[in-house]
């Protein structure tokens, strides 16, 4: 954990998130992932915390980007995108980092297609945000923060 003055979230985002505001609009919204990243920064910025953003198509590099957030994050904001289904190496990693979690999907996967119900991250996550669009990161943020300061928030 990071000291007081330097408190920082890790953003984590999967595989094809880097096409947002072209890729299926009609389900993920126009923003790009740059407004995501920016969203975040300004919710965390709003309690003098700091964020490290991270987007792959790649599973070891999102595994190793979480591995490397022990000891320098306070908490993870992560969308695994299509890896909620199928990796059980990340929540396997999130789980090994002793770190509170928020999952955040962009559109209601509950809605979705049968096989986007189940998430294996969703079982590590202290909370899932689904469907709220990118204001899903301000809120996980806005969690983290609450539930890692002593007053609350």
């Amino acid at each position: 954990m990071t000291t007081a003055q330097t408190r920082n979230l890790l953003i984590v985002n999967g595989p094809n998130l880097n096409l947002l505001g072209t890729r299926e609009p009609a389900i993920y919204g126009s923003d790009t992932l740059e407004d995501v990243e920016a969203a975040a920064l300004a919710a965390a910025s709003a309690h003098g915390w700091t964020v490290d953003c991270v987007q792959s198509n790649h599973e070891g590099d999102l595994i190793d980007a979480i591995h490397s957030a022990r000891g320098t994050a306070d908490g993870i904001v992560i969308n695994p995108a299509g890896y909620s289904h199928t990796s059980v190496a990340i929540a396997d990693a999130l789980s090994g980092v002793e770190l509170p979690v928020v999952e955040v999907h962009l559109s209601n996967i509950h809605r979705r297609e049968e096989f986007r119900h189940h998430s294996f991250v969703s079982a590590v996550a202290e909370a899932v945000i689904c469907g709220a669009g990118i204001s899903g990161y301000r809120m996980a943020v806005e969690y983290l923060v609450q539930i890692s300061e002593p007053s609350g928030g």
